[in-house]
């Protein structure tokens, strides 16, 4: 078993190149947190020429709606929600320099388009394991659409968050794999 890959955002197009489906990597440093309601508003700013949030280029997304954190608590429980609903979106933040996305299920072709041009990685965590997950954030802030309580852009500092490589810049999709490798024969 190999040993997990160390990543801290904001990622280069040299660590991202390294990356390849199948791997796993702890990521240190800040993720920020986005799903569909805070995209449609992020791409919406765009189209208005507006200026986004944060600084898009290098960083990883974190595709969660975190439940409300208890006493003592940095978050509550915060688990990946399915990527998919993102895919209208995505294309075009990787286009400004989106490095990195994580979530659950696979992705739309589009997508896998823009990772391979554009040298980016989408990466799974581990869905039922919110929890587990939660005790990687370190910090967690709102920094823009409060009114969208659990779907707010947050900052997070995160310290060894688990993900495991998805789809690659060359190609690789760990979900295609899978399904040839176990495919019965007729």
């Amino acid at each position: 078993m190999t040993e997990p890959i160390k990543i801290t955002p904001p990622l280069t197009d040299a660590t991202v190149e390294k990356l390849r489906a199948g791997d796993k990597v702890l990521i240190t440093g800040v993720l920020y947190t986005a799903r569909d309601a805070a995209h449609k508003r992020l791409i919406e700013l765009l189209d208005r020429g507006g200026k986004l949030p944060f600084e898009i280029k290098g960083q990883i997304i974190y595709y969660v709606g975190p439940t409300p954190e208890r006493p003592g608590q940095v978050i509550g429980s915060a688990g990946p929600t399915t990527s998919g609903r993102m895919d209208a979106y995505t294309p075009r933040l990787i286009e400004l320099g989106l490095k990195g996305m994580v979530g659950k299920g696979a992705r739309s072709k589009e997508v896998l388009e823009a990772v391979r041009k554009h040298k980016s990685v989408y990466m799974a965590a581990v869905g039922g394991a919110a929890a587990l997950i939660a005790r990687s954030i370190r910090k967690a802030e709102i920094i823009a659409y409060e009114d969208l309580g659990p779907e707010a852009i947050r900052r997070l500092e995160v310290v060894d968050f688990p993900a495991i490589v998805v789809n690659d810049v060359h190609g690789g999709d760990l979900f295609a794999e899978g399904v040839a490798r176990y495919r019965r024969q007729p």
